[in-house]
């Protein structure tokens, strides 16, 4: 058997992606304006930012900002150890009781990103006698939990309760855990938790749902999906939020019950054996945590921004998905004409996501538009003016 040269191999691959329109490149970014938190330079080329996921536009405010310095000040710039090292600092203690307070759980358990925490609850919760039931549209973090964690893994119809129930019918054996995103990364859309709890009730399941994009943009406290639906985090055992999207910063946490939090301390893996966020992260964390809980005023320009949004598209008829959220996904399906239309829209001043295979499904290639809170009117009706070009300057 002859021997296959990694060069040879590597470029083969990077060639079939550019082929099949799927290449995917860095782009280096730079703040221009500092009074305008969107307005970014893309590659040498100055854009209006349309793909981030800072919602309520708190990587930028000031006082964040201010506790990410006291926070290196007191601290400094990293923790120098695992959290069952040295690396588990007051800010970090702070956190975790203000969190826990906030989303009415008895305690919490930080991890350093949405990834790790999803490995780690699920790897610590199930094993190769147990069965995780996920939406087909689940966040890759979540599928990779599963299969990492050597249970078996039953995928659903996206947003389906009664395919959930038909699989959960048929499992009889080990434990059963329910996973599902709050809202889908890609398409915007909100999982029907009220329906998978009452399922998981029925068949004895566990629901674990990941919230990074519901936490602080959801509910009318900001505390995402579970309470957007009104449910008790009894129907909702195993909660995991992210840092990285409303609150500006970076890192994770899962919430739930004490013994639930104290057994992710001992066995999750991706707690114990990385080094611990770093104190100005997580004192950064703790401002936009408790701008999210005391001033409902981010969260109210951002949902009229995306009405806003919404509204023109419709009226223009833009190809805009069924989301209530500030994923806004325009479907387009091919590859190359979802690359050429992103290129077209940075040509003209205005950066989004051109999301393809394998991020989504094959077909499915879009347009990932997301709003934030300090997003003008005037910007986003140019967006919309320069979407309606670039649909008609590139064709089908």
């Amino acid at each position: 058997m002859s021997a296959v040269s990694l060069s040879d191999m590597t470029a083969e691959r990077v060639a079939k992606r550019r082929e099949s329109g799927l290449y995917r490149r860095l782009r280096t970014v730079e703040r221009t304006d500092s009074d305008d938190p969107n307005r970014l330079r893309i590659d040498g080329k100055d854009c209006v930012a349309f793909c981030g996921n800072d919602y309520l536009s708190l990587r930028t405010h000031p006082v964040v900002i201010d506790a990410c310095k006291r926070g290196a000040e007191a601290f400094g710039v990293g923790s120098g150890a695992s959290q069952l090292i040295s690396g588990h600092t007051a800010e970090h203690r702070r956190l975790e009781e203000e969190l826990a307070d906030f989303l009415g759980r008895p305690r919490v358990v930080l991890f350093s990103s949405g990834y790790l925490a999803n490995l780690g609850a699920v790897g610590t919760l199930m094993d190769r006698h147990d069965t995780v039931f996920e939406d087909r549209l689940n966040h890759a973090s979540l599928l990779d939990a599963a299969r990492l964690s050597g249970a078996r893994l039953k995928r659903y119809r996206h947003r389906d309760a009664g395919a959930l129930a038909e699989r959960l019918a048929g499992t009889a054996r080990g434990k059963r855990l329910v996973a599902s995103d709050g809202v889908f990364s890609m398409d915007g859309d909100i999982a029907r938790l009220p329906e998978l709890a009452k399922q998981c009730a029925r068949h004895d399941a566990w629901l674990m749902v990941d919230d990074a994009h519901g936490f602080g943009v959801l509910g009318s406290g900001g505390r995402g999906t579970v309470e957007h639906f009104g449910l008790a985090a009894s129907d909702v055992p195993v909660l995991m939020v992210t840092f990285g999207k409303a609150l500006g910063s970076a890192g994770a946490a899962v919430a739930g019950a004490a013994d639930l939090i104290d057994m992710l301390i001992q066995h999750a893996r991706t707690c114990i054996y990385t080094t611990a966020l770093p104190p100005p992260v997580v004192a950064a964390a703790r401002a936009a945590l408790a701008i999210v809980r005391d001033d409902p005023a981010p969260r109210q320009c951002l949902h009229a921004n995306v009405a806003r949004f919404r509204a023109a598209a419709s009226q223009n008829s833009l190809p805009v998905c069924d989301s209530e959220t500030p994923i806004q996904p325009l479907l387009i399906g091919d590859n190359r004409r979802t690359a050429r239309i992103g290129d077209f829209l940075i040509e003209h001043g205005y950066w989004v996501g051109a999301i393809r295979p394998p991020t989504v499904p094959d077909g499915t290639a879009r347009l990932r538009i997301t709003l934030s809170s300090a997003h003008r009117p005037e910007q986003i009706d140019g967006l919309i003016d320069t979407l309606g070009r670039a649909f008609a300057a590139v064709p089908e």
